[in-house]
């Protein structure tokens, strides 16, 4: 799994960036198949803003987006959320593959 930090308006310190790092090797536990994950961090003002783009196998990418007044709590909101969409995906595949159909018919 390749994991791409990228800063945005902002120089982006060794500490956060092994904080992102860690945070993102995280994501393989919820869901199998992820190729890529990219996370930008961007500040505006006084405002944090972190986005997650987690590419996965045959499908589209998930994105999750955050803002805060810190940056670590950003990140942290950023990557809880992305773990929801992992595992919501991850069950929708697993339950969707041997239901048998409600059609009536047997």
């Amino acid at each position: 799994m390749q994991i791409t930090i990228t800063n945005r308006h902002t120089s982006g310190t060794p500490a956060i960036e092994e904080y992102v790092q860690k945070k993102a090797e995280r994501f393989s536990r919820y869901f199998d198949r992820i190729l890529s994950v990219e996370v930008i961090l961007d500040q505006q003002k006084s405002e944090h803003l972190v986005e997650c783009i987690v590419s996965v196998e045959h499908g589209d990418p998930v994105v999750s987006h955050s803002s805060s007044d810190d940056m670590y709590a950003a990140i942290d909101l950023s990557t809880d959320r992305m773990i929801r969409q992992l595992t919501d995906m991850k069950s929708k595949l697993r339950d969707s593959k041997h239901h048998p159909p409600s059609s009536g018919a047997i």
